[in-house]
């Protein structure tokens, strides 16, 4: 373990349990025998947290093994599949990643899914039950795989409308969206539902130079839809104001200076007299969409506004089936120039012409299938995992536990990332949500709390047997680095780094 045990930080940094089931967990680790044998920890998910989570244990815990599974063949999560293609900067964690996945101690598990059936495409599945047998600690890591909706008129019935995780997902290659094919030449003008920094990477995504991506590792399909757009026009629309605002700087600054695009004016009643007197980070931020863009309206080829105080109520479509024009009603700010200002509707009507939409008001996670029977309380409205803030995962409670008996924890069971604090912040604190994790972990086995242990600890060798001898192909590191080699010599052949490949079978064959 001697490549990750310095120390290193990325550089951009409801029901009661089964009987049946209940029955096997319970049997925790003892003291006795704890640290003359390997901690097996299993990781599921293979992103930014659940790297971290194992690097942070794997430096803490003498004696770690740690298996990873990933449902897709392929690691990285979020990083791979999420982070913008013109952001390789973003990507450099990767680095620090294999170092975790290069120690005799790390097994990478892909192609392989937890519970999870539907969706998943073409691998195996393995039961939530069977791996909480096999383990000493089990870290759920798998992020946050759905999206929130508006739930308005128009929004499930009429083609054209998207969610932008279905769209980012489309450019960066994710399986699941490979046939998406948004349909760009409808019209001229896209309207984006949310204001945080996947809002404005979807609109920068649909204003830049299709030349200056072509250098990055979006997808060729996703090269040629662009060539073809017709979009002129971006509209990207929040119910609040600028001072309440979710996105940061550099992802305004950026669509500022992209070259030949410009910016709208903003409402100034919306923006303070005094910006000079606001906290450093707000002032910035003021100033900047303030200034505006460095290519005047009058000379863009290609504009973008930010529209705020404006609620989505209904989307109308085409005789044909596609959207046409998102409605919106105006809000009012209780106090405009209160970051934590509350937000009422006017009843006044505004109609924005949109030949496509994009919806982006955050992702939720979900639960597994299997987390009733092993007691673990999930919180469907938030979409996370109930825990202790530290990530030890909670007990689903009785009906007859009352609010003011909180329950415990599941002992060896453990969260981070997303599906622990919410799809909330960079990669930069999902590590440090990842680290507290891991410490968590690590202290409670060097305290000799009650972990995991069922009828053994032997990890992926007592669950392979079973998977290996099924139809479906499991994935480990070697496969994985067949497949890294496979896209980039894709890469080489129209000009940058590499050609992900966007259907799991194809990935499969190159890892075979």
């Amino acid at each position: 373990m001697n490549s990750v045990t310095k120390s290193w930080v990325c550089t951009a940094c409801r029901r009661k349990t089964s009987a049946s089931l209940a029955s096997r967990i319970p049997r925790y680790s003892t003291v006795a025998s704890r640290h003359d044998r390997p901690f097996r920890m299993a990781v599921i998910g293979s992103g930014p947290a659940g790297f971290y989570t194992a690097y942070r244990v794997m430096s803490k815990v003498p004696k770690t093994k740690v298996d990873m599974f990933e449902a897709l063949p392929v690691p990285y999560g979020l990083v791979r599949f999420g982070v913008a293609p013109d952001h390789p900067e973003v990507k450099n964690c990767q680095e620090k990643f294999e170092e975790v996945a290069s120690s005799p101690d790390f097994t990478f598990i892909g192609n392989v899914s937890i519970g999870n059936t539907g969706g998943h495409f073409g691998g195996c599945t393995i039961p939530l039950a069977s791996v909480l047998r096999h383990y000493d600690a089990v870290v759920f890591a798998y992020g946050a795989s759905h999206d929130k909706k508006l739930g308005i008129p128009g929004e499930s019935e009429l083609h054209g409308i998207y969610s932008a995780r279905e769209f980012v997902g489309w450019y960066n290659g994710l399986p699941e969206y490979a046939n998406l094919a948004p349909d760009l030449t409808k019209g001229d003008e896209a309207v984006i539902v949310g204001q945080g920094n996947v809002a404005l990477d979807v609109a920068r995504m649909l204003l830049e130079n299709v030349d200056v991506l072509r250098k990055s590792d979006i997808t060729e399909a996703a090269i040629e839809t662009l060539l073809k757009s017709r979009i002129k026009r971006v509209h990207v629309v929040g119910r609040r104001g600028p001072m309440q605002a979710a996105f940061t700087i550099k992802e305004v600054r950026e669509l500022m200076k992209l070259q030949g695009v410009g910016f709208h004016d903003i409402d100034m009643s919306l923006i303070p007299d005094e910006i000079s007197k606001l906290p450093r980070a707000r002032r910035r931020l003021m100033d900047i969409m303030v200034k505006g863009s460095a290519t005047r309206i009058d000379d863009a080829k290609k504009s973008w506004s930010l529209d705020f105080c404006l609620s989505p109520t209904e989307f109308v479509g085409r005789t044909e089936g596609s959207v046409e024009n998102t409605v919106f009603e105006r809000t009012s700010l209780s106090s405009p120039f209160d970051p934590a200002s509350s937000v009422i509707g006017t009843g006044e009507r505004l109609t924005i012409p949109s030949s496509i939409v994009f919806r982006s008001i955050g992702y939720k996670s979900v639960a597994l299938p299997g987390f009733d029977e092993a007691g673990i309380s999930f919180n469907d409205r938030k979409g996370v995992i109930e825990n202790d803030g530290m990530g030890r995962v909670m007990r689903i409670q009785s009906h007859e536990r009352s609010a003011q008996h909180p329950g415990s924890h599941l002992p060896g069971v453990y969260c981070a990332g997303w599906v622990k604090r919410g799809p909330t912040g960079v990669i930069a604190s999902t590590m440090e949500d990842a680290f507290s994790t891991g410490d968590a972990i690590a202290s409670d086995w060097n305290s000799e709390a009650p972990f995991l242990h069922g009828e053994s600890s032997a990890g992926w060798e007592a669950l392979r047997a079973g998977v290996e001898h099924g139809k479906h192909k499991v994935i480990q590191w070697e496969g994985w680095q067949k497949i890294d080699k496979a896209e980039k010599e894709r890469g080489l052949l129209v000009g940058k780094e590499r050609e992900k490949l966007t259907s799991t079978a194809e990935m499969i064959a190159a890892a075979s």
